[in-house]
């Protein structure tokens, strides 16, 4: 990493017209990534933010920084080979729920798999926006859109459960309408060394709009959502007094004070732990009964792709008799033409 600078967010800002509807959740999600950015000091010409296609992926046009606007689904693809050719690089992917779920699904495991050294930003508003209000493969079952007029009968894809089956070590969640929330988000995806899933919950205000007000309304949300932090108790509330504990094999929320209920009674979260189990529990947590998980729900330490890459190309350099174009040109089997 460069030497600190002294920026702050407006040196991220491109001199681009947004063209994201008023009120749409992009925008706020545009000037946390530029705040993070700005926190984290490094040069702007170290980082690089590449997208596929939908509305999230104008991402780039409206940063200061490199961008690479790619095809639909091809950003994992791309960011991956940035990563990998320039390591130096802070690498962040911009993509949808239809652009990283459906046609970049493919590309979307295995980075994912590979470990990969780079921050994915999934916009998840549940919806093809950019396309006019199709279903997605995040939609809710029974969804009513232009392309399931009669409701959707596809049961729709957990972002942080197929983060998971691919061997992810990275997951996080966190909402559009809470900037401290995000930007503290996104720099822990930074700090972590690998690939780092951010799954945002995203409004759209013309195809689904209020799609996760039931999450994110600002008067419900310390109810509705869990805040987790590694190493501290699953406190949740608007008095913080209710918490997570485990009954048998399912997690339950209780509240501190009842029926013999203290704090030392409320699990602690471990988001280093290897094993996943508690992890895809926490991820999988739905309302009304349990509180929907927000913040950084694993991160495990694991070798990287473009590590790996790396170390094996300097190996083969420092083991390898060629050294250069002429001992490759007259290595091997070798002849006169007379």
């Amino acid at each position: 990493m460069s030497e600190q600078n002294n920026y702050t967010f407006k040196d991220f800002k491109s001199d681009q017209e947004i063209r994201w509807c008023p009120g749409c959740g992009d925008s706020a999600i545009l000037n946390a990534v530029q705040k993070a950015m700005a926190d984290l000091g490094r040069k702007k010409e170290e980082y690089a933010v590449v997208s596929g296609i939908g509305c999230s992926s104008r991402f780039p046009y409206y940063m200061a920084t490199y961008g690479f606007h790619g095809i639909h689904g091809r950003a994992g693809a791309l960011a991956s080979g940035v990563k990998v050719a320039n390591p130096h690089l802070s690498v962040w992917q911009i993509t949808g729920d239809g652009d990283a779920l459906a046609i970049g699904g493919n590309h979307f495991i295995h980075e994912i798999r590979r470990n990969v050294d780079l921050n994915i930003l999934l916009f998840n508003n549940e919806i093809y926006g950019l396309t006019k209000g199709q279903y997605s493969p995040t939609s809710k079952y029974g969804k009513i859109t232009k392309t399931s007029p009669f409701g959707t009968v596809e049961y729709p894809f957990s972002v942080g459960e197929l983060t998971v089956g691919a061997h992810g070590k990275f997951f996080a969640r966190t909402t559009d309408n809470n900037l401290k929330q995000m930007t503290d988000v996104f720099i822990e995806a930074e700090h972590h060394r690998g690939t780092s899933v951010i799954e945002i919950l995203q409004n759209c205000v013309i195809f689904n709009d209020g799609v996760h007000d039931l999450i994110t309304d600002k008067n419900t949300r310390e109810e509705h959502q869990i805040y987790l932090e590694h190493g501290k108790p699953m406190l949740f509330g608007k008095d913080n007094n209710k918490g997570l504990v485990l009954d048998g094999w399912k997690l339950k929320a209780v509240t501190i004070g009842e029926d013999g209920i203290t704090e030392a009674d409320i699990l602690v979260h471990d988001a280093h732990e290897e094993n996943p189990t508690m992890h895809s529990m926490l991820i999988n947590m739905k309302l009304p009964d349990l509180p929907v998980a927000m913040g950084v729900i694993r991160a495990v330490k694991a070798t990287t792709y473009d590590e790996a890459v790396t170390k094996q190309i300097e190996w083969v350099k420092e083991s390898s008799k060629i050294k250069n174009m002429t001992d490759l040109l007259f290595s091997g089997n070798t002849w006169e033409v007379k």
